[in-house]
Formats: structure tokens, sequence, C-alpha cells
């Protein structure tokens, strides 16, 4: 009965494309927060943002209210819908483990739109998702952009392939005698080949011209590295120690791809070599454990990045136990108590989080123009004691009502 009864409220809000949504602050990420705003949604689309004395609701709308209102939050980078909650090998296809690098494997291909952790994580306010392949081999597979709703994949995905996902370090170095790469350089040197192969590969392809019978035969590895050294999509590099993001660094500038690292726990080692090669990171999660790979991180990184004027952005990241995620919101709120403050962490996770993933234009703030994506909370967002009493999609308000 209640499954039918959630279901059933779900279908009427679908229709609710036209909203106002009134909040005592609205931080925008866009200027500065408006006190008692209103912010106007029609047909998806964010039509008006203003002070509630100026900004008049249209006869007819739906209008809800919160103490606080933000652009839905954007996880930079997760596995969400790949891993699912049980932590069965029935729901854990983030990782194939038959081979060290594969850049063909498409995350569209294994993502869940209906997993319970998209829902979990939406009831926080989190609209975007950066999900796909996890940090788990050399070059693990493709990722994608979705938004935490709908049934089906296409409900959900914005960006079908965003980034195809590799890792330097220890969660890419094979257990084993004989088994490859089982060293820091052997890893490097995989990834060199396998960029060198691809370029060949292309060389070869342009070659060939028209002429079908002079075409090598398709390679889907080597297409999809095409497109990272063609610069179509980026490369996803998770490396945590300053050796490992150096190596990362050398790499891009030899083969002039578009790098973005991932997790980066030592990059207040090498700040001036990340600024200089103008690579946005995303950090990893702040409560992560500080171990491993990330035995030397910090949780003033964030502050010093800022600091720096290098670009980044928060993450939930992979977590190898249930409930196989970490809540964006959370991490972003440690970074502001060491130092990062409230509105940087907010701006880390909307703003600065959408021009990372190249979707600013869309997401990211509370903008005339922009998807009516918004997160509604009853206190500070980032207070423990606080509450998200809703969450909006494009106008649809696809989660109500406190935890």
């Amino acid at each position: 009965m209640k499954t039918f009864l959630a279901l059933a409220l779900l279908a009427a809000s679908l229709s609710a494309q036209d909203l106002a949504v009134k909040g005592r602050v609205v931080f925008t990420s866009d200027g500065a927060a408006i006190q008692d705003g209103v912010v106007i949604v029609r047909a998806g689309k964010i039509a008006a943002v203003g002070p509630a004395a100026t900004t008049a609701i249209p006869a007819g709308f739906r209008t809800i209210s919160a103490a606080f209102v933000t652009p839905g939050l954007i996880d930079a980078h997760s596995v969400i819908g790949l891993a699912g909650y049980l932590n069965q090998p029935t729901d854990q296809d983030q990782h194939d483990t038959s081979a060290p690098i594969q850049p063909e494997l498409r995350a569209i291909d294994a993502y869940n739109a209906r997993e319970r952790l998209v829902e979990w994580v939406r009831g926080f306010g989190v609209t975007t998702i950066h999900t796909g392949h996890g940090p788990s081999a050399l070059i693990s597979g493709q990722t994608l952009v979705a938004k935490t709703r709908g049934d089906t994949i296409d409900e959900a995905v914005i960006v079908p392939r965003a980034m195809i996902a590799a890792t330097l370090g220890d969660g890419a170095k094979e257990q084993g005698k004989g088994k490859s790469p089982g060293t820091a350089a052997k890893e490097v040197a995989m990834l060199r080949e396998a960029f060198l192969g691809a370029a060949d590969y292309k060389k070869k392809l342009g070659a060939a011209g028209t002429d079908a019978g002079k075409k090598p035969d398709r390679d889907l590895r080597k297409e999809a590295l095409v497109d990272v050294l063609d610069g179509k999509v980026p490369l996803l590099v998770t490396a945590q120690r300053h050796q490992d993001i150096e190596s990362a660094l050398r790499l891009q500038k030899e083969f002039g791809f578009k790098l973005v690292l991932d997790g980066a726990a030592e990059a207040y080692v090498v700040l001036d070599a990340i600024r200089a090669a103008k690579v946005p990171i995303i950090a990893h999660a702040p409560m992560a454990r500080f171990s491993g790979d990330l035995e030397n991180a910090s949780r003033e990184t964030p502050l010093k990045l800022r600091d720096a004027g290098i670009p980044f952005t928060f993450q939930s990241g992979f977590e190898s136990y249930v409930p196989k995620t970490r809540v964006v919101l959370y991490e972003a709120a440690i970074a502001a108590a060491h130092g990062l403050g409230q509105d940087g962490a907010l701006r880390a996770i909307t703003i600065d989080a959408a021009r990372i993933l190249g979707l600013d234009g869309r997401i990211g703030s509370i903008a005339t123009g922009k998807d009516g994506d918004l997160a509604l909370y009853d206190g500070d967002p980032f207070e423990y004691t606080t509450h998200c009493t809703a969450t909006v999609i494009e106008g649809v308000v696809v989660f109500e009502g406190k935890r």
C-alpha cells in the first residue's frame, strides 16, 4: 500500500512543471544570496529569480517554501547506478576484472536508473550525478552524467559518455606474480603503449580515407582512446599520491588530451604543477579513510586548492561496503568546517562542479534559462540536524518530506 501511494504521489508530481519556490535564503551560486527570495520555474526551466517583494508568483503556480534554497547539488564522481545498495555480485557492475585496460566499456550499458541509491541521494538534494566505472583498474571504462530521476536511461541520462576513467596507484595494481601492472612504472608504460597504439590506429584510418578496403579492422578500445586524443572526451585519472599526480600530468603533456584529476589527496604537494597545467580536480571525499594511497590526505586541501586558483569540486566516490555511497552534501560540509566556508563549499558542489563537467550552461546555479533543479532545506544545509525538505528536477518535485 505504501509503495502504491508513493508511486501515485510521484505520478501526480510529474505534471507539476510550473512551480514557485520561496526561501528565507536563496543561494543562487550566481552572485550574492537573496534574502526572502523566490524562484519561478516554468516548463522545467528557471523563468525568474529575485526578492519576493519584486518577483511576482504567476496565478495557478504551485508554491513551496523552505528556509534555505540552493541549486540542485551535483555529485561530481560516483559509481551509483552501476554499484547497487545490495552489495551483491548482481548489482556490482562498476568494475570488470577481465583486463586492465577497457575504455570501450560504456556506463550507459550498465546504468540502473531505478537503483535505490539514486533515490537515496536524491533525498539529500542531489539532482545530478557523474557516475560510471570505478577507480579499480588502469582504465576501467566510461562515465556518464545523469539526473537523479526517472525509471529508464532515456529519462535519466543527459551526457551518455562524459569521461573515460583511469587509475594510477595501488587501485590499478594487479596482485599476484606475473600480473600487470604490478608497479607504478608499469602502469604508466601500459597507458603510454595504449595511447601510442590509438595514435597509430588513427593514422591508419586517416591514410585509408574513404577506401574501406584499406581501413584497419574496427577496434572499440582504440576508438575510445582516439576520442581522448582528439579532445572529444577527457581522461579522468584517479591519482592520490604526488608522484602519480605528476605521472598523469606528464602523460597529459605528452599526448595533449584533456585531463581531470580525481582524488588528488597529495595535490597540496604539487599545486604549482597542477595550476600550470590548468587541470581541474574532483577532490576525494573529505571523510574518506586516510590510509593506503590516502595516508597523507588533508581535509584542508580544498582550501589550498581554492587559494591556489585551481578549479575543484567534491565527490562521493566509491565505497566497498554498505550502503555503497557517501553523500556529497556531508562531504562538502567537512571541507566547509576546515576553512572553505559555507559559500565555498556550496559553490563547489553546484556551479564549480557544473563547470568541471562542462554543463554550467545548463545546471549549477539558479539563473534564468537554466534547468529548474533545486534543493530545499529547513535550515543551513551543512548543519547535521537540517533536513532536505524537497528536491526539484526541471520543475518536478521528485522528493518531498523530512527523512
